[in-house]
């Protein structure tokens, strides 16, 4: 069963980052925060909250942290509270859509994610918590209510 890693922007629910495999490692989480970053304005101060899972506390994984002035923090152990962005994300996918569907490669499975986060989820669900706008949206109209005179 594929993994999935992600990175949601905790002010607009968009999810910035995110990757797939078939292993939960560290390159996983990596490639999720290299999208994420790619993703993001770069004068914008970050800072990245996860779990205190093992792919989370790796070398090479924090190395990305260093280079792109992101700030870590992590959740107290057992506190899944301290993550509800992400756990309230998964149980959207898995109810809305991953119920759902089966998948005969992991290919198929990769494309329709893609297509669930990237179409859907960030450009149309909306989001009660972000006044029934789309992350996107909301994204949007927070840079254009905000731009320097």
């Amino acid at each position: 069963m594929p993994i999935l890693a992600t990175v949601i922007d905790l002010y607009s629910r968009k999810v910035v980052g995110w990757s797939m495999s078939k292993a939960n490692d560290t390159a996983l989480v990596r490639e999720a925060l290299q999208m994420a970053i790619n993703n993001k304005p770069k004068q914008q101060v970050v800072l990245l909250h996860s779990d205190q899972g093992s792919t989370y506390r790796a070398y090479d994984y924090l190395g990305l942290f260093k280079v792109n002035n992101i700030t870590q923090s992590m959740s107290k152990k057992g506190e899944c509270y301290d993550n509800a962005v992400a756990e309230r994300f998964f149980n959207t996918l898995k109810t809305e859509f991953i119920s759902q569907q089966t998948y005969a490669t992991r290919a198929q499975a990769k494309s329709a994610i893609f297509e669930y986060i990237e179409v859907f989820y960030n450009k149309i669900r909306r989001h009660s918590t972000i006044g029934y706008c789309s992350p996107s949206d909301y994204e949007k109209k927070f840079y254009q209510d905000n731009i320097p005179l």
